[in-house]
């Protein structure tokens, strides 16, 4: 696809001539810093935009080629769409080209042009083996031949990235808002300002989003492209953020601005590795994505796969690339899961490096998962979760395997038929499922009944039966003198069956003697406003026991209310 925003970068040693020729191309001095003017090096990443013969506009991030500044390289080599890869015409390909061009390939960046800068300082002999040696660091890659002092060879050059820039696919549109921060700054009038490049989705002016690790509510108050105002930011482009955080917490460089709940931070990555054996068990590393660099140690698989156990937590989505360093680059990384389990699977990595729909979700899922969560997390479409077949069930936002799914009614059914002989035969369904989200949802698909919060076999609701009809006689002879009931699960479901009425512990009475009790209490709180346990227990003829314990359960069913030490009616209990 062609024609959305894109992201340039551009790459290469120190002094060949980068911030000069992006000067030469936009008018735009990106060394803005009085260290670097000072200098005559780059240090921090400088930005500018650049508008090719087609009208076509392209963000520009322009990075530092000195070994010390590696790590803000790779900050602004991340997330750009297209490199432009400079190498000077006099020295050809110098150490950090060669760095540089190895870092845009660990990153999955295949779209450039390679620009042979100072041609007017060399011959054409020195020229022409400069080019040699040049277009052999990418073979795809144009070289064109520049000179930002006479302007030589810069029409071709914008041609060239015209060219290249039509051959990049557009981020895609729908994927969840992601911005990584690299500069946090304040303005008279705008407060806290943020600027990035903006990985996927759109920003507008209102949003709220996350800044993550840190998980702080973000208001987006204006946003603008290269000094513009616009509504709304697209994928793709550079843009600034004016800001306001909640409780005036800070932004930092490496923080994610995203969509709310859209990703999570995490303390492990799952990843493939480029090349295959490129880091050993037990190293230690700086693992550079976007804007932030993280100490890590590596759990390796096998050759092909390993664990990375963070120091700090990172914001990452699966298909992110790594660059792996420690003093010098020492390969890459490709994220197969952003939230892995610490327990390291060596097939399930394999799984989701297939890459296939139904391996990536028989990877990810298996207890149910928020079927949006797993697109996330698995970079994938509706229709790729659709498409993964009948391993896999759907309830409402929630997905599972249909193989958990058979466990777990499996399991239900066992438990079920352990309880067969109880008073009550039914299973909580906390106790299979748990305090789960989605634990409501799932109950259903069981095949079971439920009822009251609890798993029932079909036909197997809990009844009494004619175990309760012995206890029912001996509450009919006792009337208002309670009967202890040894069987407390008996008595709380004859209880649900209206068949007796607790008192205190272990004791009941029968439901004629409660209601008996019920309106000899509100016949005396109608006359005289209020009853105290003396006068109740005259009423009743009976023992002040017997008495106390009726009007604590009136207390409980809040017919009465206890005022000092009388009752009075609740107004819901009054009769008419």
């Amino acid at each position: 696809m062609t024609g959305g925003p894109l992201t340039l970068g551009t790459g290469g040693h120190i002094d060949h001539g980068k911030t000069r020729l992006i000067e030469a191309l936009t008018g735009t001095n990106t060394d803005r810093l009085p260290e670097e003017q000072e200098r005559g090096i780059s240090i921090a990443l400088g930005y500018a935009q650049l508008e090719l013969p087609s009208g076509r506009r392209l963000s520009v991030v322009d990075v530092p080629g000195h070994e010390r500044f590696v790590r803000t390289m790779i900050a602004g080599a991340s997330g750009i769409d297209l490199f432009l890869l400079v190498v000077d015409a006099g020295e050809g390909p110098k150490a950090q080209t060669h760095e540089h061009v190895e870092i845009l390939r660990l990153l999955g960046l295949e779209r450039g042009v390679i620009a042979l800068t100072k041609i007017d300082a060399v011959d054409e002999a020195r020229a022409a083996t400069a080019e040699e040696a040049a277009s052999r660091l990418l073979p795809t890659a144009e070289v064109v031949r520049v000179s930002a002092v006479t302007g030589e060879g810069l029409p071709e050059l914008l041609a060239a990235l015209e060219r290249a820039a039509d051959m990049v696919e557009r981020r895609p549109r729908d994927a969840p808002t992601r911005l990584y921060v690299d500069r946090v700054f304040s303005l008279p009038g705008a407060g806290t300002v943020v600027t990035g490049t903006l990985w996927s989705g759109a920003i507008g002016a209102g949003d709220r989003l996350e800044a993550l690790p840190a998980g702080i509510e973000v208001r987006v108050r204006s946003v603008e492209v290269h000094g513009a105002a616009v509504a709304r930011a697209e994928a793709g482009q550079r843009v600034a953020l004016a800001v306001s955080t909640e409780r005036r917490r800070r932004i930092a460089r490496g923080d994610a601005l995203v969509a709310a709940g859209a990703y999570a931070p995490s303390y492990r990555l799952d990843v493939s590795l480029d090349p295959p054996g490129a880091v050993a068990d037990g190293m230690r590393v700086q693992v550079c994505h976007a804007t932030s660099s993280v100490a890590a140690r590596v759990v390796a698989v096998d050759p092909s796969h390993a664990q990375l156990r963070l120091e700090r937590r990172l914001v990452a989505a699966r298909g992110d690339r790594l660059v792996l360093r420690r003093e010098t680059t020492l390969g890459g990384a490709r994220v197969l899961d952003p939230a892995p389990p610490r327990r390291v699977d060596p097939e399930r990595m394999r799984s989701l490096e297939a890459d296939d729909p139904r391996s990536v979700l028989a990877a990810l899922v298996d207890a149910p998962v928020m079927v949006a969560d797993v697109r996330v997390r698995a970079s994938l479409t509706e229709h790729d979760v659709a498409a993964a077949g009948d391993g896999f069930v759907r309830t409402g936002p929630w997905i599972c395997s249909a193989a958990w799914l058979t466990a777990t009614t499996t399991r239900a059914n066992a438990a079920l038929v352990a309880l067969e002989d109880a008073v009550d035969p039914g299973l909580p369904v906390s106790a299979l499922l748990g305090a789960e989200p989605w634990a409501a949802a799932i109950a259903p698909l069981l095949g079971l009944e439920t009822a009251a919060g609890k798993l029932y076999r079909p036909g197997r609701r809990p009844s009494a039966g004619s175990r309760g009809e012995e206890i029912e006689e001996r509450l009919a002879a006792a009337g208002l003198e309670p009967v202890p009931v040894a069987d407390g699960e008996l008595a709380v479901q004859l209880e649900r069956e209206g068949r007796l009425v607790r008192l205190g512990d272990g004791l009941a009475i029968g439901p004629e003697a409660y209601a008996l009790a019920r309106a000899a209490l509100v016949e005396e709180c109608e006359r005289a406003g209020s009853i105290s346990l003396a006068r109740f227990r005259d009423l009743l003829g009976s023992s002040r026991r017997v008495a106390q314990l009726l009007l604590e359960r009136f207390d409980a069913d809040r017919i009465t209310l206890r005022v000092g030490d009388a009752r009075r009616l609740r107004r819901s209990a009054a009769p008419g």
